[in-house]
């Protein structure tokens, strides 16, 4: 750890299947409070044995300090650092054999909105963003803030409609910019859930795993 780098050095856990003989692989950003134990777990769940899981954790559970629609400044360098991690682990992947077509960026809560800003602020075709509870991070989203383009990666946002910590018009705000920005869109809205991962996303990230891993 540093001042400038918060989240170097901190330990990546996995899960599944080895890189090297893995169909895909995901990254996985737990959320502010839990660690990388408590998001890997999450491979079980998914039922994909040959894919590669990855899941660093963020210094002091958190990846950045303040909520996440506070202006961003105001987030770092944790939120550098956090993207620099999510960096790190795909160009490791990448290494590894697995194509960024192939790697998909999954998180809840304080993890589903660093994904979200990730993959906006570095617009590849990645395998898929899914996000689960989350939306991208700033005071305000300015389409002409963005720039480049997701090239038809398959994006899934879901989330209450009376989420505590994400309001639904920011998870509104998100799937449109997400889509502006030539990603293929799933949004779902769960009226009245809990803020944790309800069943049907389940069944959508297992949907577009199969989609990914299927090529």
């Amino acid at each position: 750890m540093s001042a400038n780098h918060p989240h170097h050095g901190q330990p990546v856990l996995t899960a599944g299947a080895p890189l090297t003989e893995a169909a895909g692989a995901m990254i996985m950003l737990h959320g502010r409070g839990a660690n990388a134990a408590d998001i890997i777990g999450l491979a079980r769940v998914f039922e994909r044995a040959d894919i590669a899981y990855l899941a660093p954790d963020a210094a002091g559970n958190a990846w950045y300090p303040r909520p996440f629609m506070t202006p961003a400044a105001g987030n770092e360098p944790h939120l550098s650092s956090a993207k620099a991690v999510v960096a790190r682990i795909i160009g490791e992947i990448v290494l590894g054999g697995i194509p960024l077509e192939k790697i998909a960026l999954l998180g809840f809560s304080q993890g589903a909105c660093l994904a979200l800003e990730f993959a906006a602020r570095n617009p590849r075709r990645y395998g898929a963003v899914l996000a689960l509870s989350g939306g991208l991070i700033g005071d305000r989203i300015a389409a002409d803030a963005y720039s480049g383009s997701l090239a038809g990666t398959p994006v899934f946002i879901g989330c209450s409609d009376v989420d505590p910590f994400i309001p639904l018009p920011r998870v509104q705000e998100s799937a449109a910019l997400m889509a502006h920005l030539g990603a293929d869109v799933t949004e779902r809205i769960y009226p009245g859930a809990p803020h944790t991962i309800v069943p049907d996303e389940v069944d959508n990230v297992r949907r577009i795993l199969d989609l990914m891993v299927a090529g």
